[in-house]
């Protein structure tokens, strides 16, 4: 095991994402012996600071990578799809934060807590789930172990930054307008480069990312297929059926889940089992006093690495059902401290290398 640091590598270092991945390796167990910050074009020059040293940003391009051992990926799909393999074929091992390698068969989909054992056959790059499902994982992993699970109905409330920090300032200067009896005008939402643009101040979207052919969104997909394949390992497995409404809200930080789920066959475990459970995984913070009007907020969830559930409660019409209602920070838990989180314990499991062979997976 390498002892003396890594080289480290943090792509779309300027972003919402990238500047929180500085941020939580900064507070990590990973010894950096050298990072490297890399973006655009438009960002390059630009000075960010990691324990308290300041670091220019470079223009990412395939000998960025020459020597480094794990980059951090979150500078958009097509960025990713084309860098990451250069990156591989140089040595380093990739944690990426964009969906462009989720569904590939060759690359783990790990939500630490989760399924770390899925890392022990990476071949160079790991894929960070999304924001959305890493939430739910959180929530009802405990519970599938403790009672099964098979099936899954998900509302979510997803907040402005998962649409990047663009949306996150247009969502404020919206706001400011409609407070100020202005008209308001949208660019960024629902989808960046659809037909149409709808603001999202004192609005709701039923719309994240690209309708599918079947009238599902592209995140609701992603959501069904992510859950299959980090429960399951396999994205179309029939054990565990996943439905999925996703919403965009006026909340800068922090998604809330609306989670319907039943458990196997015969299990029918009181609220208070499942709190039991869920008080014991790692990472997962049970708020659930409705005497004290105590559950999940994205006001007191934004900043934190934990993810927070409540509202824990049996369906009164379904035995072996129950809903509950999760909250985590989308740009933590649902990104960068997740993808931190699968270094550490690439780093902690001696896996900071490049199986032979791995690099022509991705050509």
């Amino acid at each position: 095991m390498q002892t003396k640091g890594y080289v480290v590598a943090i792509l779309g270092a300027t972003g919402a994402v990238g500047t929180r991945m500085i941020e939580q390796l900064a507070e990590s167990t990973i010894p950096v012996r050298e990072l490297r910050l890399l973006a655009s074009p438009r960002s390059a020059g630009k000075a960010l600071t990691f324990k308290g040293q300041h670091i220019a940003v470079t223009v990412a391009t395939p000998d960025s990578f020459n020597g480094v051992d794990l980059v951090l990926a979150s500078a958009g799909g097509a960025v990713s799809a084309k860098l990451l393999p250069e990156a591989v074929k140089r040595g380093a091992v990739c944690v990426d934060n964009t969906s462009h390698f989720r569904m590939d068969d060759n690359v783990p989909l790990v939500v630490p807590e989760v399924n770390p054992d899925a890392l022990n056959d990476h071949h160079g790059i790991i894929a960070d789930p999304n924001c959305s499902t890493i939430q739910m994982m959180m929530a009802l992993e405990p519970v599938r172990r403790a009672f099964g699970l098979r099936r899954i109905i998900v509302s979510t409330y997803q907040a402005a930054s998962g649409a990047g920090q663009s949306a996150i300032e247009e969502l404020k200067t919206e706001a400011q307008a409609y407070l100020a009896d202005e008209p308001m005008t949208a660019n960024v939402l629902p989808v960046k480069g659809a037909a149409k643009h709808y603001p999202l101040a004192f609005n709701l979207l039923p719309q994240i990312d690209v309708f599918e052919d079947d009238g599902y969104t592209h995140e609701e997909w992603k959501m069904i297929h992510e859950t299959k394949k980090i429960m399951l390992g396999d994205k179309n497995a029939p054990d565990i059926k996943v439905t999925a409404t996703c919403v965009r809200v006026p909340v800068p930080i922090a998604h809330g889940e609306s989670v319907w789920f039943e458990v196997a066959e015969g299990q029918t475990p009181t609220a208070a089992a499942l709190r039991a459970e869920m008080a014991k995984f790692p990472g997962l913070v049970v708020q659930d006093d409705p005497a004290q009007q105590l559950y999940p907020q994205p006001q007191t969830a934004a900043g934190s690495r934990d993810t927070f559930v409540g509202r824990i409660r049996p369906d009164q019409e379904t035995p072996g059902a129950y809903n509950l209602w999760v909250v985590a920070d989308n740009l933590l838990k649902g990104a960068a401290w997740n993808a931190v989180q699968i270094a550490e314990a690439l780093v902690a499991r001696d896996l900071v290398r490049v199986p032979a062979g791995s690099a022509e997976l991705f050509e």
